[in-house]
């Protein structure tokens, strides 16, 4: 039964996942007719008369980019003057315009850089009869990047890439949740924060965004590239002494925040400033919607369904606490949903790393479920469990997530492997690797968070 109940986890995951496919999603939403431009938002849809324009960019970052890349290439049929976008790589599409560069994630690299300079110095050369068309996903803040520069008495500076990969491994592994990184991560950059706005004056500006932020905060989602930003140079440095980070940061780093700070260099653009006067924020898709497939699903499968929220956030094993509780009351008094049950949810949960070992947030969680299984073997028969990231990708490994039940605690007694031993290093890839309970998917060249799936029965 294990194994049967495992393939309809992978099934309704799976389902989650074509549902906030970015290809179709854009297919379905753009459409031009003559010379006119339509998009279709949830409350009206939206136009543009092409010739007015001269030239029309497609630029763009994120891991689920280049498919939407590939619609917006359809959909303009020869109308793209010039096209940059960031994808990471494997996560790539045969396109025929625009112009693909591989970039690192979660950490930038100098394909990161390579692409932020490039795309800000298209926005510079642009004019009133420019339009911009920017595709925007999860993942965008480190494949796009533009390291802060400045000039002051003592003359030019400017961030290196060094700095801004330092700055990320620091924010990465102290436990800040995705709001709080990319309020430090904008004002170390030169693109991010609603500087692609600054970049891009006077031309006309459309985000095309699909979101990976919980809650779907577009001044998150990739550090909100076009969006007016509502975080501050003192917000930053709050965080910096809150999450005690300050001698890990590279000291010019830590130099840009503290002038900020002290009002000696321009503020992010926020809500009201004229840059955002031609720029318009659409957003395609989100968690919800692939939470709704994985219902659909579920249902067509025989079960009997409850979605919880999309909004899941936290620490990786608290949140396993939390789903290992409702799993086993749905199990002994059919709590909240009858069996045979399917417990649904998503959203992004964040890891403290205190070991030196490999994973990701999904691959952590479904391991602390496991150690609770350990905990109450006898409470948690007839549960399964499977965490996964929508982008094939759970942190810096090549598996989506992993599967957690009875079967599996097993499996890894049997191959001898202390369970808490790899939770304490953060190693969850490599105990759920040695015995094959992975969830690999490779990459779906989408990204809207996580989902996390439990079944009872």
């Amino acid at each position: 039964m294990s194994a049967d109940v495992r393939k309809d986890l992978a099934a309704i995951f799976d389902a989650s996942v074509r549902r906030v496919d970015p290809y179709m999603m854009l297919k379905d939403r753009m459409s031009v007719s003559g010379d006119t431009l339509s998009v279709k938002t949830d409350g009206e849809t939206l136009t543009w008369d092409l010739s007015r324009y001269a030239r029309i960019l497609v630029l763009g970052a994120g891991k689920a980019t280049a498919k939407m890349a590939l619609a917006v290439e359809e959909v303009l049929a020869g109308r793209i003057s010039e096209g940059v976008i960031a994808v990471k790589a494997g996560h790539t599409e045969s396109l025929k315009k625009i112009r693909m560069i591989c970039a690192g994630h979660p950490v930038p690299d100098a394909g990161s850089v390579e692409a932020g300079r490039t795309i800000a110095e298209l926005c510079r050369g642009a004019d009133e009869r420019t339009l911009i068309l920017n595709l925007i996903s999860g993942g965008g803040s480190a494949l796009l990047s533009f390291p802060y520069a400045w000039k002051d008495d003592e003359g030019e500076h400017s961030l290196t890439l060094e700095d801004k990969q330092a700055a990320t491994k620091a924010l990465l592994a102290c436990g800040a949740n995705i709001q709080e990184i990319n309020c430090i991560r904008k004002h170390l950059s030169g693109i991010k924060g609603g500087r692609l706005a600054q970049l891009s004056q006077p031309a006309d500006c459309v985000n095309l965004i699909l979101s990976d932020v919980v809650g779907d905060r577009l001044d998150s989602i990739a550090s909100g590239l076009a969006v007016p930003d509502n975080t501050s140079y003192a917000e930053a440095m709050r965080l910096i002494k809150k999450f005690d980070i300050a001698a890990k940061l590279p000291a010019l780093a830590l130099r840009v925040l503290q002038l900020g700070e002290a009002g000696k260099l321009p503020e992010t653009p926020k809500k009201g400033d004229p840059v955002f006067s031609k720029v318009k924020n659409i957003l395609i898709g989100s968690n919800y919607g692939a939470l709704l497939a994985a219902e659909r699903t579920a249902r067509e499968l025989g079960y009997n369904t409850i979605v919880l929220s999309s909004e899941i956030t936290g620490e990786a094993r608290e949140a396993a606490r939390f789903y290992i509780g409702i799993a086993r009351d749905a199990a002994k008094h059919e709590l909240a949903v009858k069996k045979p049950a399917c417990v649904i949810a998503g959203g992004e949960t964040t890891v403290t790393l205190r070991g030196s070992g490999k994973g990701g947030r999904n691959q952590e969680m479904a391991l602390s479920f496991l150690s609770e299984i350990e905990a109450n073997p006898e409470g948690s028969t007839g549960i399964w469990f499977l965490a996964a990231s929508t982008d094939g990708n759970d942190g810096p490994t090549d598996a989506a997530g992993a599967f957690a039940d009875l079967d599996v605690l097993a499996a890894g007694k049997k191959a001898g492997l202390s369970l808490q031993e790899y939770l304490a290093a953060n190693d969850s890839y490599h105990f759920f690797d040695k015995i094959g309970f992975l969830c690999k998917t490779g990459p779906t060249n989408t990204n809207v968070c996580d989902v996390q799936l439990t079944i009872i029965k």
